[in-house]
């Protein structure tokens, strides 16, 4: 993240003091760019706590909801349900161990296009993960592929886009389900490659003792409890085909089934808790708190990771990077409209919705042009990464990646090439 967070603030300097030493104030309102990248400066810091106020609400009803389930014993009877795909993927976490659980607790919230379900969710197995990290601030192999995993954005059910394409008018606002989830497939597949060979090259070099950060214990007393018993091999191999078979109907009746999954979710886990005779109210307040918490944790991070993102565009590197790699991209089906799109979905999430909202709301291409279904399909199937590294990392205080951000930007590349693949193979 250093390379990174230095990478994105000297580059928006230099191009910016460029801009300055060629400027010609035209009227008396114009702005030098030095100034622009002062404002755009204090602009992305602001909206980075303004982010996080608006995350708390949601951190602390999900983690509200978490706890209700994992005391009723969910996430463990999920652990060994999935059991037969985790261990393979995450050979170093005991198989009943609360990691286990939450990580797929987050896997299946990113699955059904809920973004703030998946992070609180997130943020729980990657404090889990943690307890097992032999170096404290270091990340381990676990918690960098998790991470990849995450940023590769596994999506059935693209809700909150085609709920976008629907308020704009599509004539079919579902049809880049098919297309998200040929494209996350790929950049999920190429993730978990991609952890995997990189993590060869990455080895582990610990903090210094005064480094390194302090830890919980709650996690590892809780893991320390966990029950070691599991279910037979056909169980756990129902259970794997029940939830690759929701993929042909996710994509039939994705749209009607998207404005039933968050309240459905939670009727059935407070349903959970009262049939395993959870205290549901005080478990709720319990995890609401610990998201509370973790909220305010990651400020700093976040603060950082969107300061540096937000004086890159402002500075002009973003423009400057599309008009030099625009002629190029479009030889491969990446219009010169679409690259920002490309370009800054890994940055910022809000950045490319507006491009994503602009490119349908324009006349000229609408939500069923070819651009328009791109620019849908690269929404919907990849995530914003760095933000995603600046959460995760923030909760547990990583202060080195490691390989986990060449793993995740390995993964959006694949992302965005298979968005371009399917694309132009179905709508050109």
């Amino acid at each position: 993240m250093n390379v990174v967070f230095g990478f994105l603030i000297f580059t928006a300097f230099a191009v910016t003091a460029w801009h300055q030493l060629g400027w010609q104030p035209g009227t008396a309102d114009a702005i030098a760019p030095m100034q622009a990248l002062t404002s755009g400066l204090i602009d992305s810091a602001k909206s980075a706590v303004e982010l996080v106020l608006g995350l708390i609400g949601v951190m602390s009803f999900f983690l509200g909801l978490m706890k209700v389930v994992e005391r009723g014993g969910l996430l463990v009877m999920l652990a060994r349900l999935i059991r037969p795909l985790m261990l393979r993927l995450f050979p170093e976490v005991p198989p009943d161990h609360p990691a286990m659980g939450a990580m797929i607790m987050n896997f299946s919230a990113n699955a059904l296009g809920l973004g703030n379900a998946a992070t609180p969710f997130g943020i729980k197995a990657m404090q889990a993960l943690d307890q097992l990290n032999p170096h404290p601030g270091v990340a381990s192999n676990s918690m960098a592929l998790f991470l990849a995993i995450n940023t590769s954005s596994l999506t059935l059910l693209p809700t909150g886009v085609v709920a976008l394409r629907a308020s704009m008018g599509s004539a079919d606002p579902a049809a880049i389900i098919p297309t998200t989830l040929f494209a996350t497939l790929c950049s999920t597949t190429v993730a978990i490659l991609a952890a995997r060979w990189y993590q060869r090259f990455s080895p582990v070099r610990p903090l210094p003792p005064e480094l390194q950060p302090e830890r919980e214990a709650a996690a590892a007393d809780e893991a320390q409890t966990s029950d070691s018993s599991s279910y037979s091999a056909w169980a756990s191999w129902l259970f794997l085909f029940g939830i690759f078979s929701l993929i042909p109907v996710t994509i039939v009746y994705g749209r009607a089934m998207s404005p039933w999954v968050v309240p459905v979710l939670t009727v059935l886990f407070l349903g959970f808790g009262v049939m395993r005779r959870v205290p549901i109210y005080e478990a709720f307040i319990e995890g609401a708190k610990e998201g509370f918490a973790l909220a305010v944790k990651i400020i700093p991070y976040l603060v950082a990771i969107l300061t540096a993102v937000g004086m890159f565009r402002v500075s002009g590197a973003m423009d400057w990077l599309v008009g030099l790699l625009g002629p190029v991209t479009a030889w491969f089906g990446l219009p010169a409209e679409a690259l920002p799109m490309a370009l800054l979905r890994p940055l910022s999430g809000s950045g490319a919705y507006g491009v994503m909202a602009g490119i349908m709301q324009d006349p000229a291409t609408g939500p069923d042009s070819y651009v328009g279904l791109l620019v849908s399909t690269l929404q919907g199937s990849t995530e914003t990464t760095f933000y995603v590294l600046a959460v995760y990392f923030g909760a547990v205080q990583v202060k080195r990646v490691r390989h986990a951000v060449a793993a995740a930007l390995t993964a959006d590349i694949a992302g965005i090439a298979a968005a371009v693949f399917i694309c132009s193979w179905l709508f050109t």
